[in-house]
């Protein structure tokens, strides 16, 4: 059983790609600086723990198993990470009080400590004989490097069991968007598999102190758990930022094309269709299509019948459906008598005949007011998308219509 370090090396990598533009333009914020940091480390982890890159290291410098304390060091900046991180997310964004600075010192102050332990009990041991898979067991029962060995894996421990605690706890409150909850739920899994990489070192190490031989938990299950865990962890970081630049896009994608019968109807009106570039982002496309629907639209306004409009939304009650649909079938009905009325004033037999003596101001001024008033256009413009999504439905609109237009006679008979 084995899983290449660099698989959860390129998964580490991408996200912090993704989140590197928002740690660098909002550097001061913890929260971010403390992502930061873990996914760095995390990185680096994968990167010198990798085989070829321990016998690189030791070859390199020339110290047998120095590449030992220098992963370790590693993995314990990595574990004070996790508890910055969470210090952070507890604290808010941008609250720092004097108990957040406090615990801050103290995670930065016992695990850096611990780091210099761990040098130091790596001078002190002796440990000739180069192992790049198996160290841990290997020297096991050696002075210094026993403890060595235990302090890390303790270190590591302690801080992936609180993490894990807490992000669990945090997964499970009420409010998160569900983008977030999957995202924590992935770091939850990860940090709870990081305790098995723990579990498998302490009991492959604890096997050889009793003289036992459980060397293949530590060659074979700690890091492919190390592996999977911070695969898991990667993926809560992306989930919450990719899920939700995905479902921005899809809703953006299918309002445009919940626009398309409105828009196509409004090609009559505009003599042309909306302007298009393959080049334009999904965002530039939509506000195109529903600047060009409104002023279609604007165009429209004095051919509006308020009338029927209200007549129409009677019918569609009358018909049985529900007041916020019955306001869109009338004012979809509204709409196509509007274009059907302008195609009619356009063509050249429907212009009226000119007068043929020139009007008096009297006449003029009382033909300007017997004009009929602009029709309100304000839920035209505002619902857009809902009349365009109810064109999609000619039998229903043609009920309506049809029930909107009849005489009161026949409607009072036949009811």
């Amino acid at each position: 059983m084995y899983i290449s370090f660099w698989l959860p090396t390129v998964v580490l990598g991408a996200a912090l790609a993704i989140k590197l533009p928002s740690i660098l333009k909002l550097w001061r914020d913890p929260l971010l600086r403390a992502v930061g940091g873990l996914l760095v480390f995390a990185c680096a982890v994968f990167v010198f723990a990798a085989p070829k890159t321990i016998a690189w290291t030791n070859r390199v410098t020339g110290v047998p198993n120095i590449a030992a304390p220098w992963v370790y060091s590693l993995l314990t900046a990595l574990s004070a990470s996790w508890l910055l991180l969470i210090i952070a997310w507890r604290n808010g964004r941008t609250e720092r009080s004097a108990q957040t600075r406090r615990a801050t010192r103290w995670v930065v102050s016992v695990y850096a400590g611990v780091v210099v332990a761990l040098w130091v009990l790596f001078a002190l041991a002796d440990v000739p004989v180069e192992q790049i898979q198996d160290l841990d067991t290997y020297y096991a029962n050696t002075p210094f490097m026993r403890e060595e060995i235990l302090l890390y894996l303790l270190a590591h421990t302690v801080a992936c069991s609180v993490t894990a605690r807490l992000v669990w706890n945090w997964s499970r409150t009420d409010g998160l968007d569900a983008w977030l909850r999957w995202g924590l739920r992935f770091l939850g899994a990860g940090y709870v598999t990081n305790l098995l990489f723990s579990a498998a070192k302490l009991t492959a190490v604890a096997a050889r102190w009793t003289g036992h031989d459980l060397d293949w938990l530590n060659t074979s299950i700690a890091p492919s758990a190390a592996c999977v865990a911070a695969t898991l962890v990667a993926i809560g970081f992306i989930v919450p930022h990719a899920g939700q630049y995905l479902q921005e896009r899809w809703r953006i994608r299918r309002r445009h094309r919940s626009l398309k019968p409105l828009s196509r109807l409004m090609r009559t009106v505009a003599g042309g269709r909306e302007p298009f570039d393959l080049r334009a982002t999904p965002e530039l496309r939509l506000i195109r299509r529903e600047t060009f629907i409104r002023d279609a639209l604007l165009q429209l306004a004095r051919h509006l019948d308020d009338d029927l409009r209200a007549r129409s939304y009677e019918a569609a009650v009358a018909l049985g459906f529900e007041r916020g649909v019955a306001q869109t079938l009338a004012a979809a009905v509204t709409l196509l008598d509007a274009v059907e009325a302008r195609e009619q004033q356009s063509r050249p037999h429907a212009q009226p005949p000119a007068p043929e003596h020139p009007a008096s101001p009297a006449s003029a001024a009382a033909a300007s007011l017997s004009s009929p008033p602009r029709a309100d256009t304000t839920y035209l413009l505002r619902e857009i998308q809902a009349v365009s999504l109810v064109l999609r439905q000619p039998d229903d609109i043609q009920a309506v219509r049809a029930r909107a237009n009849a005489p009161a006679e026949s409607l009072s008979t036949h009811e």
